[in-house]
């Protein structure tokens, strides 16, 4: 008997998220499974620092504080709730529920999931492998979840399982998927890869926002099928939109390829369809899936130093002066800085009727393994400038002191060697196998015949035709994001006109030209035709990660909107009608076939697949080709 589909949600998209969230989506509308994404590379550390003071903390407390109200709701609804809100202490947070569930008087069994812990402190397998580690966990996949809802759990805390673990963990137990069930499996981690970042699914961080009201997004849902397939939506009356174009965003988001790499299967991201299936409703399908890596990724921090940052403001003329004068007087100071990063922002404008429109901003960014050096010493120097230094001298905050930094890496082990484990709530623990692997280990990688609602492949135009500088942002979307050191930007189109020119145009090496500060470090172009769609991982942007606090945008999130903004030669005919340089509508008598789609719209079916070789203008093999990419999961 084929069982209807299953409706999961989400309702937190990291630690911290609209606290009322939880009881939103409980009391919007029918649920079955209600899903919260607490972790981040940078939560992981934050909660390391957390175990420190205190060993019985390590989790998400604001978790705790959406149960209060939160418990009730679900259990008279039927609703079980998965959360890694558990970080490195699950153990810790299912006791907590426990007690809070005896607090309010809500019967409810709570089950937890382990093993990711590769500390000796934690739950996982002791290991001296990262000896100077603050936490080292393995991603795992949804199998632990799987168990504890088919032993009956109301509530299943992890640790770090990857995000759409959440997801498909419970479409495995609700439609009893085996584990080598790879289309299925792969169908659901694309759905969870869509929720997990809650409202950027429906309209938050969006590039077309104006076209929308999001003010306050809903949350996101998904309606999972037994075939794998799904529809996003979020519950009737609330803010925000769900589009392809919404949609199409989430999906290209940190993701580092075409193959989404989990512990459960490996999801091909270029065979993912999107269509729209009513307001507020994309379906997605077509989601093919291979067989995961032998390997499991592991996300280590460590605290890497010290850092501190002095922000100067400089007002009218002469900013270039300006700038010069303090670097040459704090030099002396900073001789023994380990790093020290001078970034002149040029906000000044001529003329200029209000004094902060006047005022250029200079900031220092400097760290080192000495907290004195960047701390005690560089705020002294930076204050005895304050009379003897440029005229109008004064800085956006007094200096600081020094604070900790800290470092993301990530590393490689066999999925064997890792403990996963369910622990019910009676005690009884369930060791999970790692997924099972063809002996041979080869990607399935299929390619179906198009079928009858594919559309056919489309000829590269004979030309251009007139073009006019324009920003890319007119015509395509895009949206960025952090994975550990790199960056990845994903950008689409709407129409198979603009996305002959995109692919065309927007080569590793036009990239680079269009973004200076991606010069010099390796650019890797990947191309989903399903999507009308490129992904650009730039390796090493961010340095040590957002925690070094290394980059003005240190988690790379409006990367993709500086991208937006840079101005090249755009084909008159795609810009959309209201834009000044948009092209003349075409005459009477040769009608045109009307205006390209707006990029907030993904049709349904496969677009061409460019054949032949790469014009001269693609990037060189070695920058469009890339290596599997490491296991993905985090925010």
């Amino acid at each position: 008997m084929t069982r209807r589909p299953l409706r999961v949600a989400n309702a937190s998209g990291f630690y911290g998220d609209r606290s009322d969230a939880v009881r939103e989506m409980l009391t919007g509308g029918p649920l079955d499974v209600l899903t919260g994404d607490y972790l981040a590379e940078l939560t992981l550390l934050i909660l390391g620092r957390d175990r420190l003071k205190n060993p019985d903390l390590g989790y998400a407390k604001t978790f705790l504080k959406q149960l209060e109200e939160g418990l009730g709701l679900a259990h008279e609804r039927g609703v079980r709730i998965v959360a890694n809100a558990g970080g490195l202490n699950p153990a810790g947070l299912a006791a907590a529920v426990r007690a809070l569930a005896a607090k309010v008087g809500v019967g409810v069994s709570v089950a937890h999931v382990e093993g990711d812990d590769l500390m000796p402190s934690g739950s996982g397998a002791a290991t001296t492998a990262y000896p100077d580690a603050l936490t080292a966990n393995a991603y795992l996949g949804g199998a632990g979840i799987t168990a504890c809802l088919r032993a009956g759990a109301d509530v299943v805390v992890t640790g770090r399982v990857t995000d759409a673990a959440l997801v498909s963990g419970p479409a495995a137990w609700w439609f009893d998927w085996g584990p080598q069930e790879y289309d299925r499996l792969a169908g659901a981690v694309v759905a969870g890869h869509v929720l997990e970042c809650g409202t950027q699914a429906t309209g938050g961080n969006y590039s077309f926002f104006t076209a929308h009201d999001v003010r306050r997004p809903g949350f996101p849902l998904a309606e999972i099928s037994e075939d794998g397939s799904a529809v996003i939506t979020k519950h009737p009356g609330t803010g925000g939109a769900v589009t392809p174009g919404t949609v199409t965003a989430q999906l290209l988001y940190e993701t580092q390829g075409v193959r989404y790499l989990g512990p459960d299967v490996t999801a091909r991201l270029d065979t993912v369809r999107l269509a729209p299936d009513g307001e507020d409703r994309v379906r997605i399908s077509g989601v093919e899936g291979e067989p995961p890596p032998p390997t499991l990724k592991v996300g280590v921090t460590r605290i890497g130093g010290w850092r501190n940052e002095v922000v100067f403001v400089l007002t009218g003329l002469d900013i270039e002066a300006k700038a010069a004068l303090v670097r040459a007087q704090l030099a002396e100071a900073l001789r023994e800085v380990d790093y020290v990063r001078w970034t002149l922002a040029r906000t000044d404008h001529a003329d200029a009727d209000t004094q902060e429109t006047a005022s250029a901003l200079l900031r220092l960014v400097v760290r080192d393994p000495s907290p004195d050096r960047v701390g005690r010493e560089l705020t002294s120097a930076a204050v005895e400038l304050a009379l003897a230094s440029y005229p109008g001298f004064h800085v956006t905050a007094p200096p600081g002191p020094a604070q900790p930094y800290g470092v993301f890496t990530s590393a490689l082990v066999p999925a064997g060697s890792v403990p996963h484990t369910a622990v019910l709530e009676d005690g009884t623990r369930l060791p999970v196998p790692p997924s099972p692997r063809p002996p041979d280990s080869a990607p399935l990688h299929r390619t179906p015949p198009a079928g009858p609602g594919d559309r056919p492949r489309i000829p590269a135009p004979d030309g251009t035709g007139p073009t006019v500088r324009a920003p890319l942002g007119a015509v395509a979307g895009a949206r960025s994001g952090d994975k550990g050191g790199d960056a990845n930007v994903g950008v689409w189109v709407g129409s198979d006109d603009a996305w002959q020119w995109l692919h065309r145009t927007l080569t590793a090496e036009t990239f680079q030209d269009l973004l200076p500060e991606t010069r010099g470090l390796p650019v890797t172009r990947h191309e989903l035709p399903h999507l009308r769609a490129l992904n650009f991982t730039v390796t090493g942007l961010l340095g040590d990660g957002v925690a070094s606090g290394h980059r003005f945008d240190p988690q790379a999130k409006a990367l993709g909107e500086w991208l937006r903004a840079r101005h090249l030669d755009v084909p008159a005919r795609l810009l959309p009608p209201h834009h000044p340089a948009a092209a003349p509508p075409a005459p009477a008598d040769h009608p045109a076939a009307g205006p390209p789609a707006p990029a907030d719209h993904v049709a349904a079916g496969p677009p061409h697949r460019p054949a032949g070789p790469p014009s001269s203008r693609e990037a060189p093999p070695h920058r469009t080709a890339s290596p599997p990419p490491a296991p993905e999961g985090t925010p």
